[in-house]
């Protein structure tokens, strides 16, 4: 019995300092803002990086997430940066993103994106749909594998909703106000653990 309980208080243990975050929130600064521009203003922001093109009834949204690098950390965490319409729980399908270390960005989605959803419900359609029997993953979120990446810059198109699209493949859609929008930065550990969310803007 003792042994059982020696083994039970390490596995508690270990769980807490595996998930216990290296700094919080408040030590980042962290920073938003998302507004509408044309063509030319996108793609003036993203250079060296291509902007989405954007057709006619499409919007063009562009963001900037920024933060200050904690004093005395070591860089062995990352974040994802969330765009999420807020009517329809939905992610933009695709986002072009860069930095000042374009090689630590990009886009995409993983498994980090589903716990923080499990565990902050205002960031409830960021994770995998179950859909059909299959599960699903249609929008991106941005993914920054280093704290000295900050300032991101982002473009993210909507189109107009289409009522061909299935179901598993629908993101965020046109028309959408800015203060539809929540943005909101994940600080995700080594081993894919969530430390904690921040919602930024809306």
């Amino acid at each position: 019995m003792a042994i059982l309980l020696v083994a039970a208080g390490t596995t508690v243990g270990w769980r807490w300092w595996h998930n216990r975050p290296p700094y919080g929130a408040k030590a980042l600064g962290a920073t938003a803002t998302l507004r509408l521009v044309d063509q030319a203003t996108a793609d003036t922001a993203m250079s060296p990086v291509n902007a989405e093109h954007a057709d006619d009834g499409d919007q063009i949204f562009l963001g900037r997430v920024a933060w200050v690098r904690p004093p005395s950390i070591k860089d062995d965490g990352s974040f994802r940066v969330v765009i999420l319409d807020k009517r329809t729980r939905r992610m933009p399908g695709f986002i072009s993103v860069t930095s000042p270390r374009p090689d630590d960005v990009g886009a995409g989605s993983d498994g980090a994106l589903d716990i923080a959803e499990k565990r902050y419900p205002w960031l409830q359609g960021i994770g995998t749909r179950h859909i059909n029997g299959l599960f699903w993953t249609a929008g991106a979120a941005i993914t920054v594998s280093s704290v000295d990446a900050s300032p991101v810059t982002f473009v993210t198109v909507l189109h107009p909703a289409s009522p061909d699209t299935p179901p598993e493949h629908l993101v965020a859609t046109a028309p959408a106000a800015v203060s539809d929008l929540l943005v909101a930065l994940i600080n995700v550990g080594p081993d894919g653990q969530v430390y904690w969310a921040q919602r930024l803007l809306n």
